[in-house]
């Protein structure tokens, strides 16, 4: 069964190639969709990568909350079509967009981190974690993000939308949280460079937990 995937491009995305490469090598279908993309997108994945799209002026991911394609995106969720997974600035402009609750606000540190940390799964049933065993629940990724502190409202989140938390906080997001979804459950957003592990040199290649259990999903195996 083939399973479609857009990766979307904003001016300043630069995370687009990583996620082609990732999903590609975990037997997803996958185009490019360049910002100003205004049609129904006929896709069972959409990905938003990391990057600065629109040079994050103002703040990141502002700007493309008001793009075409975003929009899309937004009627996409609306009628559960398939899954939305952003990655790093990807997430950053679902939670703009409102797709996803919260903010992603300066790091404590008020520098950039680039390093790999431990989470843990801390949700087993969601099209996102669907094919991890309880057993395994830590895993490493890399991040790379000044801005990547997860904010949020305690009433608009609640225990079932947290995904993955870190082992050690890196940046002080609430409650330790990685990873989040919407209450639908077909929106994925984290701060995680999971595209960065997609190869047995940087990580987990063909056996990326989050898009193999995507991949199991959207193929109802």
């Amino acid at each position: 069964m083939e399973i479609k995937a857009a990766v979307l491009v904003f001016p300043g995305t630069n995370g687009e190639r990583d996620a082609y490469f990732a999903l590609q090598r975990n037997n997803f279908s996958v185009d490019y969709i360049w910002h100003d993309f205004d049609k129904s997108l006929e896709y069972d994945l959409i990905c938003l990568p990391g990057g600065a799209s629109f040079g994050d002026y103002l703040r990141p991911g502002a700007f493309a909350k008001h793009s075409e394609v975003t929009k899309s995106v937004e009627k996409y969720v609306s009628k559960n079509r398939g899954l939305v997974i952003g990655i790093g600035n990807g997430f950053q402009v679902l939670t703009e967009a409102g797709i996803l609750p919260g903010a992603l606000a300066l790091n404590e540190s008020n520098s950039f981190i680039c390093k790999y940390v431990l989470v843990e799964i801390t949700n087993f049933e969601t099209p996102f974690t669907n094919s991890i065993i309880s057993d395994e629940k830590i895993f490493k990724f890399p991040i790379a993000c000044r801005y990547g502190r997860y904010e949020v409202n305690e009433k608009d989140i609640n225990e079932n939308q947290i995904v993955l938390k870190y082992v050690q906080n890196p940046n002080g997001s609430y409650e330790n949280i990685a990873g989040i979804v919407n209450k639908d459950m077909n929106v994925f957003g984290t701060m995680l460079h999971i595209e960065r592990a997609a190869h047995p040199l940087f990580g987990y290649g063909e056996n990326n937990p989050i898009f193999e259990s995507i991949r199991r999903f959207l193929s109802r195996e």
